[in-house]
């Protein structure tokens, strides 16, 4: 899980600086054209917010470096664009598992890399051995696999130490690497010192590829340039409905610094596609720009409200509830977002359709100022909380409270709201200030704090010294194991991912059940349940779900696929065609 930075309200001006980038740009694409027209050269030009900083896979942390290497190195399954099923990719089938025996067992399809060498069982084996001995980012997800066994040249069988439900749809979704490549830069690692840094400082200059295009050229500080792979397993294969291409002769990545001049180009035809979510201020002035379309895409991430369970005042389960009715999602949508996204009701997305529960309730959903005040102070005060001055009168009209009183009958003391600062993310920073004011509202003390994203960190995941916080996760896993790490009670120790402090033994027992348990239907449920009592405890209060907004030109190419998290997946590079022209 990687946390999402927000950005600031982006500026209308396009920037002075667009002619000259333009016209470096124009150069780059001629020298990669040879003297070809643009309409017949089948050329995607992406635009990337920032210069890859890697082609290592193993150091591939920022987006630039993994939006590249995604069309590199390529796994054995992928997800339907649709129903976000497995389809088998570098593998011909999905894994038969031997529950006597603890094995699943893939069969590999008929494949080469891109020089020629072919893709076999000995290629996954050694990534997995490469990824356990070393101990690589992920490693641990690979714990519970005890050997790999390779019978022949197109089969790999696993050997798990215990049932282990995730081994599909988290562990299994590595990229498969290269042996012949990469067996002497292991080879060298090992006499180091320090190995894995040795493994992870690798160059990889010359990535040999298994998916539709191979590296061709990367010019430092202008381009990369992606060929057509010529020997990519799936072209002319029909996979999950599909006929794959590629179509496209190649793919040109530029790097921009500043999304102003981004934009430009995209609106001049020198970008096909902007590999970033387009902010608000500029989405008026991109619709009234001819070829363009935006694209919207579900995202699968959490923004969200977390609260500190382990000591007063949330750690009164009827005082998070309370919060959760007088917070309006809604108003925070449209005002902050700009209706740029949705409400959110559970930790896991709406847009993750095989995992999310849809019965869950909607506290507050409808409901007025007044109404909302009304319901909380209710609540309230069946759970043994007092005003001296209630936030209602007698005739129910709202009214400016006095200190909330504790069940204990003590003043309620000033509790803080953390929050990352307004130039990191604007929408999270205000929302805090306008929840600081609705709690207020039935007598809450509360006081929203903007502080450096770092520091907020070390003092909600480290310190724990916190009452209550807002963060977003922006890249949530699809299986919904993540729960498990958020709310596992064991996960509750300094740096665990249990911040809130959370501890619910039944939901102990389900979460540690859906991890083992290999019946998918059944897993489904338990997993469902899992939401629901997240969902009656409130220890993070889901608030809103930005939507991923993605610019693309449609005069050059068509047949982008979105899916969540974007149109930026296999299925739309290896679906997309040239537009024809009228002639």
């Amino acid at each position: 899980m990687t946390n999402n930075a927000g950005m600031p309200p982006p500026r209308q001006y396009f920037g002075q600086k667009a002619g000259g980038l333009l016209l470096l740009g124009l150069l780059l694409y001629s020298m990669l054209a040879t003297g070809c027209h643009p309409e017949k050269t089948k050329l995607l030009r992406i635009g990337l917010a920032n210069e890859p900083k890697t082609l290592n896979v193993w150091l591939a942390s920022d987006a630039s470096s993994r939006a590249v290497l995604r069309l590199i190195y390529h796994p054995l399954y992928q997800r339907d664009p649709e129903t976000l099923s497995f389809v088998p990719w570098l593998a011909s089938n999905l894994p038969v598992y031997d529950p006597d025996r603890k094995t699943y067992t893939i069969r590999l399809r008929q494949a080469h890399w891109s020089d020629g060498q072919p893709l076999t069982s000995a290629d996954v084996a050694f990534t997995v051995k490469l990824i356990k001995e070393f101990k690589t980012p992920g490693s641990s997800r690979w714990k519970y696999v005890s050997r790999v066994e390779t019978p022949d040249q197109r089969t790999v069988v696993f050997h798990l130490k215990k049932n282990f439900a995730t081994f599909l749809s988290r562990t299994l979704q590595i990229p498969i690497l290269p042996a012949h490549r990469w067996k002497p830069v292991a080879r060298a690692a090992r006499r180091t010192k320090k190995p894995l840094a040795s493994l992870m400082r690798f160059k990889n200059k010359h990535p040999v590829s298994s998916g539709p295009f191979c590296l061709k050229k990367w010019h430092k500080g202008a381009y990369i340039y992606l060929s057509k792979n010529p020997y990519f397993f799936g072209k002319n294969k029909v996979i999950a409905g599909r006929r794959l291409g590629p179509y496209i002769n190649g793919v040109l990545f530029k790097f921009y610094g500043t999304t102003d001049v981004a934009m430009l180009a995209l609106r001049k035809g020198d970008l096909d596609m902007y590999w970033q979510h387009v902010q608000p201020g500029y989405l008026a002035i991109l619709k009234k720009t001819p070829g363009i379309q935006i694209i919207n895409s579900p995202k699968s991430a959490l923004y969200f409200m977390g609260f500190n369970t382990r000591r007063p005042p949330f750690k009164d389960v009827n005082l998070r509830k309370a919060v959760e009715l007088l917070v309006d999602k809604k108003f925070i949508v449209k005002r902050l977002l700009q209706n740029q996204g949705s409400e959110m009701w559970s930790i896991i997305p709406a847009g993750n359709r095989l995992w999310y529960n849809r019965k869950l309730p909607h506290p507050g959903q409808g409901l007025s100022r007044t109404q909302r005040i009304k319901a909380a102070y209710d609540l309230l005060l069946k759970a043994g909380y007092r005003w001296q001055n209630p936030p209602l009168d007698s005739d129910g009209n709202v009214q400016q409270p006095s200190t909330l009183l504790m069940p204990s009958g003590k003043p309620m003391p000033t509790f803080t709201i953390l929050t990352p600062p307004a130039d990191y993310d604007p929408a999270r920073a205000i929302s805090g200030t306008m929840i600081q004011e609705w709690l207020r509202q039935v007598g809450m003390p509360a006081m929203a704090r903007p502080m450096e994203f770092g520091a907020l960190i070390q003092q909600v995941k480290v310190r724990r010294n916190f009452d209550a916080f807002i963060l977003g996760y922006g890249r949530l896993p699809l299986d919904p194991d993540y729960m498990r790490s958020l709310f596992h009670s064991r996960n509750d120790r300094p740096r665990g991912w249990n911040i809130s402090g959370y501890h619910n033994p039944e939901f102990d027992r389900l979460s540690s059940a859906a991890q083992r348990e290999m019946d998918h239907e059944k897993r489904i449920k338990l997993v469902l349940a899992m939401q629901s009592i997240i969902a009656a405890d409130v220890p993070y209060l889901p608030l809103y779900l930005p939507s991923l907004n993605q610019a693309v030109r449609t005069d050059r190419f068509k047949g982008w696929v979105s899916m969540l998290d974007g149109i930026g997946n296999h299925w739309s590079f290896c679906l997309l065609k040239e537009v024809e022209k009228a002639k």
